[in-house]
């Protein structure tokens, strides 16, 4: 550095003083200290854990899940987010190192014979005994180089935050294959459904068409009237619109689940049964601080908070004076055939210099301002990540204890209500009953059996969301 440049040295060290006086980047936000377990539950290793191979044990889900995980386009739309963030890395790495670039010219050049420089070339030989033309060319070729000495690490800074935001995109990433994961096996489960319904509805059918036909038998035996007749074949009608509006739902559901894998349509090949398979009441929760590690979503928040802490950094910098370098090296000739010629044609020159804000720093100002309040931000929508994660499982697990005493429940009405409209049935052809009676009883048997699909339905469903809330599916 020049004597010149030394003396700038204690204007620096004010200006840094000032700063660092002025501009703390010490943000913190009172602390929300998570509880040590959950209200119910198992504490046992989290579920979260354990692949989605080996929690759902059906192979036809799988084959769904790998379809789905290959060709689902928010995902791969995630995927292309992260490769953004991952140049974004890159970017800001290059800005830390001196930008080198080669520079070839060529050119020409006329200036007014009455201009300063034109009467100066008119009394000089550009080369002995020869004037120098009206018509002067240039040829250049060499190296430019400038390098911004990272004194206060704001470039740094700068790296660490897109690193960061890296790390919170791969983690966002995550988070769309877990949520995936969840979509396909809660649009698995409903189509489960949706087919036991519809044969629950054809059974109903079946019966119901015979228990019409005795009525109008009956009628042309004087034991019935017009009125039962129209009573039966009502509720017949009504199981029939039943059959067509579930036969619609499903043919959505598997276009959804078609959507998720990433396919136009298709057959969605399933076994029925599965539906039928037993669901835990509880599973192993582990301990709420899992799911600083498990959940994508608050990994990602927390990448995000060290994102802006850097941004604020790096926003605190900007008060600091700015050092360059620069330097360049070449040749330069009005003519190609002296280009090379050395010592004549070589040019070199190096430079330093300092750029430090002094008056109206405003806008500087309002930078670091926003940069703080985005930090808070980052900050409060973190305690607000792991909240909601706690709530959802907290909720999870009481949905799926619940689901278990009322798929309970809803298989003691069924065998219940079934009995009755048996008895119901026998007694009207003994003429022990009124139709009314029968009717009642049908009604209360297809109740009965949807809501116990629908039980056994929420059970499975309460699965997969306790899976996803603990941060399942995505390893």
């Amino acid at each position: 550095m020049t004597p010149n440049g030394l003396r700038f040295l204690p204007i620096v060290g004010v200006l840094g003083a000032l700063a660092c006086a002025s501009h703390t980047t010490d943000v913190t936000l009172p602390a929300k200290p998570m509880p040590h377990t959950f209200a119910s539950g198992s504490m046992g290793s989290s579920a979260g854990l354990i692949g989605w191979q080996q929690f759902f044990r059906d192979e036809q889900l799988h084959s769904l899940l790998r379809d789905a995980l290959g060709a689902n386009p928010d995902l791969k739309i995630a995927l292309q987010r992260l490769e953004q963030a991952r140049a974004g890395v890159r970017a800001a790495t290059g800005a830390q190192l001196p930008q080198v670039s080669g520079v070839v010219g060529a050119g020409v050049q006329k200036v007014g014979r009455f201009t300063p420089e034109g009467a100066g070339n008119a009394t000089t030989e550009i080369t002995p005994g020869r004037s120098v033309p009206t018509h002067i060319g240039n040829v250049m070729v060499g190296l430019e180089a400038s390098w911004e000495v990272d004194a206060w690490g704001r470039l740094r800074s700068a790296r660490s935050g897109a690193l960061a935001r890296f790390l919170a995109s791969a983690e966002g990433t995550r988070l769309v294959a877990s949520s995936l994961v969840a979509e396909v096996a809660s649009a698995y489960f409903e189509l489960l459904a949706l087919d036991h319904t519809t044969d629950v509805l054809n059974q109903t059918i079946v019966r119901q068409q015979e228990a019409l036909d005795v009525v109008k038998l009956q009628m042309q035996a004087g034991r019935a009237n017009e009125l039962a007749v129209q009573q039966f074949a009502a509720q017949l009608a009504n199981s029939k619109a039943l059959s067509v509006e579930t036969e619609l739902t499903r043919r959505e559901a598997e276009a959804r689940l078609n959507l998720l894998r990433g396919a136009y349509g298709g057959q969605i090949v399933r076994p029925k049964d599965r539906l039928l398979t037993p669901v835990a009441s509880t599973f192993a929760a582990g301990v709420p601080s899992d799911l600083l590690e498990n959940r994508p979503d608050i990994r990602a928040a927390e990448a995000e908070v060290e994102a802006a802490r850097c941004d604020l950094k790096a926003a605190r910098a900007a008060f600091y004076p700015r050092f360059t370098l620069s330097a360049g090296v070449g040749f330069e000739a009005f003519n190609p055939r002296y280009l090379l010629t050395t010592p004549e044609s070589l040019i070199y020159s190096a430079a330093a210099g300092i750029v430090a804000p002094l008056v109206n720093r405003s806008a500087i100002e309002a930078q670091f301002d926003a940069a703080k309040a985005s930090q808070v931000e980052a900050m409060y929508n973190y305690q607000k990540v792991v909240l909601n994660a706690h709530a959802e499982v907290v909720n999870a697990l009481a949905r799926l204890e619940a689901g278990a005493r009322i798929t309970g429940l809803r298989r003691e009405r069924k065998a219940a209500v079934a009995q009755s409209a048996a008895i119901a049935d026998a007694l009207y052809r003994a003429g022990k009953a009124n139709y009314f009676e029968v009717l009642l009883a049908q009604q209360n048997e297809l109740s009965a059996d949807l809501e116990l699909i629908q039980a056994m339905k929420q059970q499975q469903l309460a699965m997969v969301y306790l899976y996803r809330a603990l941060g399942g599916g995505w390893r």
